[in-house]
């Protein structure tokens, strides 16, 4: 009988453990906090602001950061993307805008303002980052 009870409470503290450590952030994530003013991005929606346009050299020195990152991550971290795009394959892209455009005012509207996409694989992680000219 203690034996049965010893184990359950193994058991409860072993899960315990595992959902704590899910929910704790990676060290990318971490990374990634110190890199970027995630709280500047996130008040920055669409680029609108002229904010997000002064952080590009920062997010191109963390690109590799980001990538491997998985998209709930990314969501929490950098915001709602400002357009989302599916593809083939089960393959997903988040568009930040980093300056203000056409989107600012209509945000149904396309827009031509530099931008960056972060590529999601099947599994949900961060496979691609680039930069362009609206969406990719």
């Amino acid at each position: 009988m203690n034996f049965i009870k010893n184990c359950k409470n193994g058991l409860l503290i072993l899960s315990l453990g595992i959902s704590l450590q899910a929910c704790s952030p990676s060290e990318k994530e971490l990374k990634l906090q110190k890199i970027l003013d995630l709280k500047a991005w996130k008040a920055d929606r669409g680029g609108c602001k002229s904010t997000r346009i002064a952080m590009v050299d920062s997010l191109k020195a963390a690109k590799e950061t980001i990538r491997g990152i998985d998209i709930n991550a990314i969501t929490d971290l950098m915001g709602k993307p400002d357009f989302q795009l599916l593809t083939g394959r089960n393959q997903k892209y988040y568009i930040y805008c980093l300056e203000p455009g056409v989107h600012c005012q209509d945000v149904k509207q396309g827009t031509n303002a530099r931008t960056i996409a972060l590529r999601f694989s099947a599994l949900g992680i961060v496979t691609e980052i680039t930069f362009q000219r609206g969406k990719p």
